[in-house]
């Protein structure tokens, strides 16, 4: 997908250098923005390898957005991703799902002189037992888009959102993909999607697919043409290593930047590769594979193959399993890792 390739040459060319809260320094630039006309094909990567237990894990991860849950016990038996951020029962103090199915309505009396709620009895609110044994008010964000899509398509309200400002300011990982907006036009449905922060050799790849599987669901549902996905990255970073791998580029980024402004063809970027990598101080032992650079620079020197295609079964969302998603012709390069920086 040629659009990603543009974001990481863009943030390669023209970010900046940031330390952050991982200990992994970082390349990052601001509002990476690209479309997608998901017409054309679904867009999982094809420079770099994303089936098999990396498909698996995303349609999985998806899901149990779509379920609700807050706890990972069923997640993790396919995918370990979220378990360093779940506490030690496994529960997560921020959940996508949970959020998007269970938003929390305050209680008619809490509301501030003005504001107005649903009531108890309104169709996407539901009423359900805390941990605690008391009744709590949740709104159900999903289910408020699909009957909206029946019944008002034409709709600019169309917004779904996982952030919560008082969770996310205790929160051990606020949402990063924390909001999007469905919204038709001439009869195929789009999505956009806003990120505050964007990994773009890990996260953003797997976001991608992720929310174009939703937009896909979604407009098989209401009945409409798949559309187009637009994405907005706030803070769109490379990883760039820890300690004095990362420093490195503290002082060395503009010689990096020089040398991708003079990049003619694709080919050029596995010069720039190998001068980083002769040039970079080595990564220590046990901390290989925090420095992106490399890895992305490799994908840039790949040509994108044609897109793949999704096949989605015809049954409710609410009972959409892994077996009715189905990937079709899905052609890749070959795999590149990357560590996680937590």
């Amino acid at each position: 997908m040629q659009q990603y390739l543009d974001l990481v040459d863009d943030t390669l060319s023209t970010g900046t250098y940031k330390p952050n809260r991982t200990g992994v320094d970082t390349i990052a630039s601001f509002s990476g923005q690209y479309t997608v006309d998901l017409a054309e094909g679904f867009p999982l990567l094809t420079t770099k390898k994303m089936d098999g237990y990396r498909w698996n894990s995303l349609i999985h991860e998806v899901l149990w957005y779509l379920s609700g849950e807050e706890h990972v016990k069923n997640l993790r038996e396919e995918t370990k991703i979220w378990d360093a951020w779940a506490d030690e029962t496994g529960r997560l103090d921020t959940a996508y799902g949970r959020f998007w199915r269970r938003y929390p309505v305050p209680e008619s009396d809490a509301a501030l002189p003005g504001e107005t709620w649903p009531n108890d009895a309104h169709r996407w609110v539901t009423v359900e037992e805390g941990p605690d044994g008391t009744e709590r008010r949740t709104f159900d964000q999903i289910r408020y888009v699909l009957d909206t899509l029946d019944e008002n398509p034409r709709s600019r309200r169309m917004v779904v959102n996982a952030w919560h400002p008082a969770n996310a300011a205790t929160s051990t990982l606020p949402p990063c993909h924390y909001s999007f907006v469905v919204n038709v036009q001439d009869g195929r449905l789009n999505l956009h999607l806003t990120q505050r922060s964007g990994d773009i050799a890990l996260g953003v790849p797997f976001n991608v697919a992720a929310y174009a599987l939703l937009a896909n669901a979604l407009a098989q549902r209401a009945g409409f043409e798949v559309g187009k996905f637009g994405h907005t990255v706030v803070d769109a970073h490379v990883y760039c290593g820890r300690g004095e791998r990362g420093k490195w580029y503290a002082n060395n980024l503009p010689y990096v930047q020089d040398r991708l402004a003079n990049v003619e063809s694709k080919a050029d970027y596995l010069d720039v590769k190998s001068w980083v990598e002769r040039t970079a101080p080595d990564e220590t032992d046990g901390e290989e594979g925090y420095d992106h650079v490399p890895g992305l620079l490799e994908q840039l020197s790949r040509e994108p193959r044609e897109r793949p295609k999704i096949e989605i079964a015809d049954v409710p969302l609410d009972e959409l399993t892994d077996e009715d998603v189905e990937l079709v012709g899905y052609d890749s390069a070959d795999g590149l890792s990357f560590a996680v920086a937590e």
